[in-house]
């Protein structure tokens, strides 16, 4: 029996470990570490391919692409042979975790191949889940470059690949899916959990909501952010403006948090949740004497 999938979409440090961790306090799902299935499978040759391989990956997309148009079905049998391959993964996955009927996956790579990721689970319940771009890449280069803003820039711009495609992915009718912001859940737990439960078609089970108390929900294994989390057991606002005081007292990476801001589209960010407009309002509202960047023009 297949599994029932839950998808987290998010961005790295958007927040998708701590609501992993309440809905795998639930009673019928199952969370775990971040498995990673999807975007390796994505890269293979016929959806999209890697840079470098340690194969001809040229010659092995047109291959699998050759002998794809080749099937009955087309590209129809190949979905079926990428979702029978996840499937049987994360139906013994709950199998040897005790069979519970939702099976939770939050790797937050997944953003990035949405479009494939709904070609193979388009009945899948989907929580998109967003952040403040500039509170991202604070958490982003403080959890891993010591707060150097330049180097965590240099090794993955995060704010300019993710924007866009989450927004392109909510702009899209199918699959299902329900738009979060970071910001409202950890203001609002049980009105934004309750929401989450119904899109899922789970029970509203609200204390799951205190993640930290539960077996389940309170565990620390895998990638995602197990330090962090594990500091509260519920959801919590005190992580909502750090990124403030450090753009405020840093030229330098105030003028990188302008450039990657003004490098995804305005539309974009607003979709997400955080219009240009507003997006500085918590510098000016500090008190740090930073004014508001203009919003860049388009042309």
């Amino acid at each position: 029996q297949p599994a029932k999938m839950i998808f987290i979409i998010g961005s790295p440090r958007s927040g998708t470990t701590m609501l992993e961790r309440m809905l795998a306090a639930h009673s019928q799902v199952q969370g775990g570490p971040e498995p990673h299935l999807i975007t390796p499978l994505a890269h293979l040759g016929v959806w999209d391919k890697v840079e470098k391989a340690p194969y001809d990956h040229i010659l092995a997309a047109e291959a699998q692409k050759l002998f794809v148009s080749q099937l009955p079905r087309g590209e129809a049998d190949y979905w079926d042979a990428c979702r029978a391959y996840c499937d049987v993964l994360y139906s013994r996955f709950l199998q040897a975790k005790g069979d519970k009927p939702y099976c939770l996956d939050k790797t937050p790579a997944y953003g990035l191949v949405l479009p494939f990721l709904a070609r193979i689970y388009p009945d899948a319940a989907y929580i998109v889940l967003s952040r403040h771009p500039l509170a991202i890449f604070s958490s982003f280069a403080n959890s891993f470059f010591d707060g150097d803003y330049r180097a965590a820039h240099d090794f993955n711009p995060i704010i300019e690949r993710y924007v866009p495609a989450m927004a392109a992915f909510l702009r899209e009718e199918q699959p299902a899916k329900l738009h979060v912001r970071y910001e409202d859940l950890v203001k609002e737990p049980e009105v934004w959990y309750e929401k989450i439960c119904a899109q899922i078609g789970i029970p509203f089970e609200p204390e799951a909501i205190e993640y930290g108390k539960s077996d389940e929900g309170g565990k620390k294994e895998g990638l995602g952010d197990p330090i962090g989390v594990s500091r509260h057991t519920r959801p919590t606002t005190t992580s909502i403006k750090k990124w403030v005081a450090e753009v405020a007292s840093d030229p330098d990476k105030l003028a990188l948090a302008q450039c990657m801001v003004a490098s995804v589209h305005p539309d974009d960010l607003a979709l997400l949740g955080y219009p240009v407009d507003t997006l500085w309002k918590a510098l000016e509202e500090a008190g740090s004497g930073v004014k508001s960047p203009k919003p860049p023009k388009l042309t």
